[in-house]
């Protein structure tokens, strides 16, 4: 089973509004064939503690609007690594030295990874 059509929405939503805050490096993965508790991660850098909470918010405002509410929400205080859990979609903002780090990309490299067709910052 793959991610369901929602998820990709809210996927392809979410990846927008980071990109809109200049979030570098976003991507995305299918992880619903491996994990039963959600379908998709967005992941995406940022070069400051600032952007990356930036980053959170957009993405969380971004969503309100397709009836995605964030369920949890975890690392906000530090700002290094900030994972939001809206149920069918789980965004990861990294620092970017802590994603070099952690590199998850490592660790579900065999889960299969969404096309983004990302336009160009809205602010830019």
């Amino acid at each position: 089973m793959s991610a369901t059509d929602r998820s990709l929405e809210l996927t392809r939503a979410a990846a927008q509004a980071a990109a809109d805050k200049l979030a570098t490096s976003i991507t995305a993965i299918d992880v619903s064939e491996q994990l039963a508790i959600t379908d998709t991660f967005v992941i995406a850098s940022a070069e400051s503690e600032r952007q990356v909470n930036a980053i959170v918010d957009t993405v969380e405002e971004a969503l309100l609007p397709l009836g995605a509410k964030p369920q949890r929400r975890e690392g906000r205080a530090s700002g290094r690594w900030v994972l939001i859990d809206f149920g069918d979609i789980v965004l990861q903002a990294f620092h970017e030295e802590d994603r070099e780090f952690y590199d998850l990309e490592r660790l579900w490299q065999d889960c299969p990874v969404i096309e983004l067709e990302l336009d160009e910052p809205a602010d830019a």
